[in-house]
């Protein structure tokens, strides 16, 4: 019987669907997938996108072209809203598109704090694509003067834009910015102190200061204001204060988790409307919680195709499972990172090179089936 299967995010945990639209479709269904843009960005390089280690085109998929290639049907829209007794998407701009299966990889986002005056130059790390805005911005103050740049966030995504701005920065000729780090309590405060003192070591030969015990207060104009009272003089912002997923679920009335991500079961199911899947930064696993991490994403991608694919036929579903340690590698720029998998831990040339093989090979894999 032929059903409409709709997905929102072309997104890593949907990329085995996306390569198989064309099995999908041959067996008389319906598929349509909306997203925001023609192209997704592959957030791990987001970063080396910014120093310049890779272009645009080398971190993207085009994920408009192999939808339509595949005969499917793409609608370039924000989904803002999901009616799950009716079966409706709803979108920013456009008609609710129905579904009888439906699949979220509908991301995260970075939070804001309030904003007083011009934003020109403040900056979230997601999404990946504005990156490529604040690369420019960024050329044009090194070019001009030595700017005041600060990261506000003390995680993996602060420690890697600090050492790929500086990396931009090396590479312009220009003048070199005074780059701060506003960590909140504790830089890198959840992973081994072992590695947060690599890291450490790397931005501080760099200049980069690394404040902690200090949040912000308020952003305007060019400074912030720090909880101390202590003015901050900043000429570009990043903001990089975690990631939060999607609210369109908890706007929808759809069974969420702490985070706000839906609630899954171990079929990456709504554990309240069976005829919904997800997987990525938009989920809360109900199991267990699982790290914001992209690794996930890509071990969630074969289970998910296969249950969206198995409710509308009536097929078995399969469990996922999480898996044991992921390899963390972080890229601090300059062609240096630092590595960590279980008892294994190093840093330096051969971390990035690692990392950037690794990633290299998922884009090709990937971009193949443009």
């Amino acid at each position: 019987m032929k059903k409409k299967l709709v997905l929102i995010g072309g997104g890593h945990a949907h990329m085995v669907a996306l390569a198989n639209l064309q099995d999908v479709i041959a067996k008389g269904h319906d598929v349509t997938v909306i997203g925001p843009s023609d192209h997704h960005y592959y957030s791990g390089m987001g970063p080396g996108m910014l120093s310049g280690t890779y272009r645009p085109e080398e971190i993207r998929f085009a994920t408009r072209h192999v939808v339509e290639k595949s005969g499917a049907a793409f609608i370039r829209d924000k989904a803002t809203g999901i009616d799950p007794e009716k079966k409706f998407v709803l979108l920013e701009r456009g008609e609710p598109v129905s579904y009888d299966v439906l699949s979220c990889n509908a991301g995260s986002h970075v939070p804001r704090p309030d904003i007083e005056g011009d934003p020109a130059d403040i900056y979230t790390v997601k999404p990946i694509e504005r990156l490529m805005e604040a690369k420019a911005r960024l050329v044009d103050h090194f070019g001009r003067h030595t700017a005041n740049v600060v990261i506000v966030g003390g995680g993996p995504s602060a420690a890697e834009v600090s050492g790929n701005v500086w990396q931009l920065a090396a590479a312009t000729g220009g003048q070199m910015p005074r780059i701060t780090v506003c960590a909140g309590s504790a830089f890198m405060g959840r992973f081994p102190p072992s590695v947060r003192n690599r890291i450490v070591k790397v931005l501080d030969s760099r200049g980069i200061v690394i404040r902690e015990n200090v949040y912000v207060k308020s952003v305007a104009g060019e400074k912030l204001t720090l909880d101390s009272g202590e003015n901050l003089p900043a000429d570009f912002i990043f903001l990089a204060l975690g990631v939060k997923p999607s609210s369109i679920f908890a706007d929808s009335g759809i069974a969420t988790g702490p985070d706000g991500g839906m609630l899954v079961n171990r079929f990456l199911q709504s554990t309240q409307y069976p005829d919904i899947f997800g997987g990525g930064d938009c989920i809360h696993f109900q199991d267990h919680p699982l790290d914001k991490v992209g690794v996930y994403a890509v071990r969630e991608n074969p289970l998910l195709f296969h249950n969206m694919v198995a409710q509308m036929e009536g097929g078995e579903l399969m469990p996922f499972d999480p898996g044991g340690d992921y390899l963390l590698i972080f890229n601090l720029g300059g062609g240096v990172g630092v590595l960590k998998k279980r008892w294994l831990e190093f840093g330096g040339r051969p971390a990035f090179l690692i990392k950037d093989y690794i990633d290299r090979k998922f884009m090709r894999k990937f971009q193949a089936i443009e």
